[in-house]
């Protein structure tokens, strides 16, 4: 089932259910989706354009997130939390941390990588492997860290 068409069905499901903040976020989700579809001119975006956009999507909240923690608005925290919570159903499984290390690991082996110099090189064949399953942010701590 492609991501749009399981947007659209939990789509009428929220509006069933009168659930008015899921309804918000999936309508957000699905008009990124078109708009990416749009400015590529395709009619459907591809599993892997799908994770981008959804992997988009979350990393912005993720960091409005940090933003409005700092300046003390609950409020608003508490809204991102729940975005954050939907977008999170619609992506694949995250890597464990051993999975993720191990995937860091073989690459820096694959690519010959041995300072911190090469890192541009091994996040470059790491990112593609684990697109949608693990942050950026916890896969470049495992680089330098295993390139020190």
């Amino acid at each position: 089932m492609s991501l749009l068409t399981r947007l659209n069905d939990d789509m009428k499901q929220a509006m069933k259910n009168k659930d008015k903040e899921r309804l918000s976020v999936i309508r957000m989700l699905k008009a990124s989706i078109q708009n990416e579809s749009i400015k590529l001119g395709k009619s459907d975006l591809l599993e892997d354009e799908d994770l981008t956009i959804l992997s988009r999507e979350l990393k912005q909240r993720k960091d409005s997130l940090q933003e409005f923690k700092s300046a003390g608005r609950e409020d608003l925290v508490e809204k991102l939390e729940m975005e954050i919570k939907i977008i999170q159903e619609y992506m694949p499984a995250q890597l464990s941390d051993e999975e993720l290390a191990a995937i860091v690991q073989e690459t820096i082996r694959e690519t010959g990588a041995s300072s911190k110099k090469d890192m541009g090189k091994v996040m470059s064949a790491v990112m593609p492997k684990v697109k949608g399953k693990a942050d950026g942010a916890a896969i470049n701590k495992l680089v330098q860290e295993f390139l020190n």
